[in-house]
């Protein structure tokens, strides 16, 4: 992960933090203890890291069993199909696991990249772009959704959407670029359904932008 990805992922985990009733209000950002936000934003991916270990041993546990298994029972003709499925599954769950552990055997040196002030500093901007051009942002976002409303797709959804657009239009990061990095969260923080929706949003989003260039 390089440093702007991990900026994405702690600006997300940070803005996540602010409450909903701040958009919505007239405030100061400079009311915003973003220290504070930042500190604890690094705890929760920490949090996440030490959760998705668990998931990761509860699944080598499931793979392992579902392998003994398959060696144990007799393999006849017509379970054949049905055995190569399952390895196909169990295979694609390894590769699930060692992905998530590469993830987490990082951590150390994500969480001492984390302390740089560039790092730092990259956050706060994002974040203050989403807290200072919401209502601009969220209408944009809306006017590009199908059959759906912006403020109904759960918070952690809309701030995925939020810090994309705002590296496509506030700091020129290529459109591709941008998508990919908040379907990168998407598959991390979100469901099946709000990374379905979030593709179709995304890819809309870089559709009307590149029919205005």
């Amino acid at each position: 992960m390089d440093h702007r990805s991990l900026s994405r992922e702690l600006s997300l985990i940070s803005l996540g933090l602010i409450k909903d009733n701040k958009y919505l209000n007239n405030f100061d950002i400079d009311d915003i203890n973003f220290e504070s936000i930042f500190e604890a934003g690094i705890e929760l991916m920490i949090n996440h890291c030490r959760e998705e270990l668990d998931e990761c041993e509860d699944n080598l546990e499931k793979t392992y069993n579902k392998i003994l298994d398959s060696e144990l029972s007799d393999v006849k003709n017509e379970l054949l199909e049905k055995s190569r499925n399952e390895i196909k599954e169990t295979v694609s769950q390894i590769e699930l696991i060692m992905n998530t552990l590469s993830d987490i055997l990082d951590l150390p040196k994500l969480i001492a990249i984390s302390d740089h002030r560039e790092v730092r500093n990259d956050i706060k901007y994002r974040i203050s772009n989403v807290l200072k051009n919401i209502f601009n942002i969220d209408k944009n976002i809306d006017n590009v959704m199908e059959g759906w409303r912006f403020k109904r797709l759960p918070r952690v959804d809309r701030d995925i959407l939020r810090l994309a657009y705002v590296d496509i239009e506030y700091l020129n990061i290529p459109i591709s670029v941008a998508c990919n990095e908040a379907v990168n969260l998407a598959n991390k923080y979100s469901d099946k359904q709000g990374r379905k929706m979030i593709n179709g949003i995304l890819r809309r989003l870089q559709n009307k932008k590149l029919n205005n260039i």
